[in-house]
């Protein structure tokens, strides 16, 4: 198999989103991935890999009140933080998918219409790609993308543990509870 390209079973045409996106206007935060692992796909949830720790580390920054089991997905708009992918056509590890299958224009598109407080890659490879440069640094970033604060997060895939920590995803809790306390003091 030429390197790039999928076995059909993996790339889905006349299908919109595999896992459709949760958006809202005026988000605080919108996750963006690359997209859907296998496991994901199959549950039509996000991040529904066991080995995956996206909602323990949700619970443990403070930005849910309780670990969400992934088919809960769609309760993260009540506390303000909305999903995404890069690939919207596709599903499988990074190395699986197609580059012209990443859709960094439909990214900024989207933040363009929502306006997000922030948008953060869960993966050095996502925020590479959505905001077009190499090699960016965990953390909060200088740039802003369509006006959103931008973070960098490691992955929070089972197979990228080797590179886990836990303070960019501290720093990003830290900013969501910020505007949400903010919203509250106008409110």
């Amino acid at each position: 198999m030429e390197r790039g390209l999928l076995p059909e079973r993996r790339r889905l045409s006349g299908q919109k989103h595999l896992v459709p996106d949760l958006l809202a206007p005026g988000l605080d935060l919108v996750f963006c991935g690359t997209a859907p692992s296998p496991a994901s796909y199959a549950a039509r949830a996000y991040y529904a890999n066991p080995g995956n720790a996206f909602w323990a580390t949700l619970h443990a920054v403070g930005l849910t009140p309780e670990r969400l089991p992934p088919r809960r997905y769609p309760e993260l708009l009540t506390w303000g933080i909305g999903l995404t992918d890069l690939n919207k056509t596709e599903y499988g590890s990074d190395h699986e998918l197609s580059a012209h299958a990443m859709d960094a224009e439909g990214l900024h598109t989207k933040l363009r219409k929502y306006r997000p407080g922030a948008v953060a890659f869960t993966s050095k490879n996502a925020a590479s790609l959505g905001l077009g440069r190499k090699a960016p640094t965990y953390g909060r970033q200088t740039e802003t993308l369509e006006g959103a604060i931008v973070f960098v997060l490691p992955s929070p895939s089972g197979r990228a543990r080797s590179f886990w920590t836990l303070a960019p995803w501290q720093a990003v809790a830290a900013f969501t509870m910020e505007r949400r306390l903010q919203r509250e003091q106008r409110a």
